[in-house]
């Protein structure tokens, strides 16, 4: 849940980034328009109409391609591919528009060097930049339009839409880095939780089964000229196992043991990362295994509602325990109207958990605040 709550936000995050960057570069390519609209000629307008539409459909799949770090290597190529080409066929179509009145051309170039912080490292992108202000002078000189005009609106407004373009990839690289940081770190605990698993297993195993292999070969060898010798090794190997056994029972017994602090440690860690703000109460001393472990699930569930069932701006975890009964409330903010109810699945999965221990679940919300309230007796 939390990798799908983390990737929800990531999501919102880029299609952020998606309508920022297409805001910002397509402002540069509003005035080309303004091009076709003085340009008389109506070829020409139905040229650098084509022409500009081109490179306005190739220009959004490498935006699209930009915030999509998924996208397969060879998808990524073809939409650079068509930029380029839309880039080369824009110079025949859109440079005549307009021509010793507008400079139509020099427009679309200040966008398409707002764009190289999204293809080329800063290196090559200085190498680009200087490469469109060859094409823009030129192409200024053929339709007759003032060179210093090309030069200022390719360059100083190119530039301009470049930092900005570069600011904006720049926060969005970071999140990804952010996000795969997350999922490495989550990674890497599972890993180490594995390694020392199998490390407890082979210490705990390790010794007991090279005893028990050695002594049942020697009651194999001896069970010929010993008989009884053989049976006394063969009741050791049996009472070796069977320790061996009990030992391996109580090393997973430990391990499903639920640490109620931890629990809630770790959904309060949970619901951080996934942007909510978590204040957390703990209970006043320790509480019987089992009310810990009925609580343990009420407290994943919770937490899952939070994330799956809201838009939560703050989460309070609280536990406290008063006359023999233990009460754990969960309230968060940003509660949606397709949250879940006592019918729900899992409501109803945990109220039919805690009543053989005559425990409850309830539930609430007002004014946008959802509230889960457990309560379980605590044995004497």
């Amino acid at each position: 849940m939390t990798v799908e709550a983390a990737d929800r936000r990531l999501r919102r995050a880029r299609h952020l980034t998606l309508a920022s960057l297409a805001t910002n570069l397509g402002a540069t390519l509003l005035l080309p328009g303004v091009g076709l609209a003085r340009e008389p000629d109506p070829v020409r307008v139905g040229l650098g109409a084509v022409g500009l539409l081109a490179f306005v459909a190739a220009q959004a799949g490498v935006v699209h391609a930009a915030v999509t770090p998924w996208l397969a290597g060879d998808r990524r190529r073809r939409r650079h591919a068509a930029l380029a080409v839309a880039t080369l066929l824009s110079v025949p179509l859109v440079g005549p528009v307009a021509a010793g009145t507008w400079p139509t051309w020099a427009w679309l170039g200040a966008s398409l060097v707002g764009m190289l912080p999204l293809l080329f490292r800063p290196a090559t992108a200085t190498v680009a930049m200087a490469a469109m202000l060859v094409v823009s002078v030129v192409v200024a000189g053929w339709a007759g339009v003032p060179v210093r005009h090309a030069l200022l609106v390719t360059g100083g407004v190119g530039l301009g839409v470049a930092a900005i373009t570069w600011v904006q990839v720049w926060f969005w690289d970071l999140l990804v880095e952010a996000r795969q940081g997350q999922a490495a770190r989550a990674r890497l605990a599972a890993t180490e939780e594995r390694l020392r698993f199998a490390r407890d297993v082979h210490d705990l195993l390790g010794h007991d089964l090279t005893v028990i292999a050695l002594k049942a070969e020697l009651a194999a060898r001896l069970a010929p000229v010993d008989a009884g010798r053989a049976g006394r090794e063969a009741a050791e190997v049996q009472r070796l196992a069977g320790s061996a056994l009990h030992r391996v029972r109580a090393a997973v017994h430990g391990y499903r043991t639920v640490d109620l602090a931890e629990q809630v440690a770790a959904v309060g860690e949970v619901l951080r990362t996934s942007g909510v703000r978590c204040t957390v109460v703990p209970p006043d001393g320790d509480l019987p295994a089992a009310v810990a472990a009925d609580l343990a699930a009420v407290l994943r569930e919770a937490g899952t509602n939070v994330l799956r069932h809201s838009r939560a701006d703050w989460c309070r975890i609280e536990i406290t325990r008063e006359d023999g009964l233990v009460t754990m409330t969960v309230r968060n903010d940003g509660a949606r109207g397709d949250g879940p109810d006592e019918r729900s699945g899992g409501l109803r999965g945990l109220a039919d958990r805690l009543a053989p221990a005559g425990g409850t679940v309830r539930t609430r919300t007002e004014d946008g605040v959802f509230s889960l309230v457990a309560t379980l007796p605590v044995p004497s």
